[in-house]
This record gives C-alpha cells, sequence and structure tokens, in this order.
C-alpha cells in the first residue's frame, strides 16, 4: 500500500486513567447503568492493569498503574482524579501503519508490541496531534471487540 492511500480504520476505545481501577468500574455500574465490563488484566508489559467498559459503539479502556515505572503514573500525578488519556484506532497492519506515520512526520512512541486486545500496537505523540496521545492497535482478527 502507499502511504497516499492509508487511513484509520475505526474508532476502538477511548483510554481513561483512573487511580482506582474498581471504583471507576463501579462509577460506570451506578451511574450509567453499565453491566458488560470486564474484569480487570494486568499488563505487566505496558505497565498497567486494564478493565473496558463495552458500548454498543466502542469500549472505554480504563487503566490504572500496574507497578511504580507505570507510564500512568506520571499522568495521574499532574491529573489525580484521572481522565482521558489516549484515543484508539484500529488499522489492517501496525508495521505499514508505524512507517506511514513516520514518513508523515508523526512522532512514533514505541516499536510495535502486544496491547489489551492481544494485538500489537504503537502510539503517536500528542504534540503531532493537537494535544491528544493516539494509539494505533492492529485490528483483532476475531470480530468480538
Amino acid at each position: 500500500m502507499k502511504c497516499k492511500d492509508f487511513k484509520l480504520g475505526p474508532l476502538n476505545h477511548v483510554g481513561v486513567a483512573v487511580p482506582d481501577i474498581a471504583a471507576a468500574a463501579q462509577h460506570y455500574r451506578d451511574v450509567f447503568g453499565i453491566t458488560d465490563i470486564t474484569e480487570p488484566k494486568d499488563l505487566p508489559t505496558q505497565g498497567v492493569t486494564f478493565a473496558f467498559i463495552n458500548l454498543p459503539s466502542g469500549q472505554i479502556e480504563l487503566i490504572q498503574p500496574y507497578g511504580d515505572t507505570s507510564p500512568i503514573t506520571r499522568f495521574l500525578e499532574k491529573n489525580p482524579k484521572g481522565g482521558q488519556h489516549h484515543v484508539c484506532y484500529e488499522v489492517e497492519d501496525i508495521h505499514e501503519a508505524k512507517a506511514v506515520m513516520e514518513e508523515r512526520g508523526m512522532t512514533v512512541l514505541n516499536a510495535p508490541r502486544i496491547g489489551a486486545h492481544g494485538t500489537p500496537i504503537i502510539f503517536l505523540h500528542p504534540k503531532n496531534n493537537q494535544g491528544v496521545l493516539i494509539e494505533l492497535m492492529e485490528t483483532p482478527k476475531h470480530s468480538d471487540h
């Protein structure tokens, strides 16, 4: 695929950093009546514990620091109550997406690695994206997302 042919796929999820994932999940149950919430899982390679709030139109990923070197810790120091951390879009091929993003002048923050959905991901620096941290994830090969 040529660079000019590349485009984002669907919005997959919005990442929300929280200081207490259990309390945040309970908030979504009590206030919004959402019952389809996954159990928290640790992802040590990313430095997070995560759970997904499943909505008819996508997901909200709750992320809490896992370990002392979690990238979420610094975010929560600036935003103690939590807040929107990133927006995630799907792409067909993460390696191609990384190459295209670099060619287009984006600052790619990491080599492709496995994310919470079990597929490769990369992050794009907020300075290139109107202040928004963007996660690109390879579209899962299954259809339960």
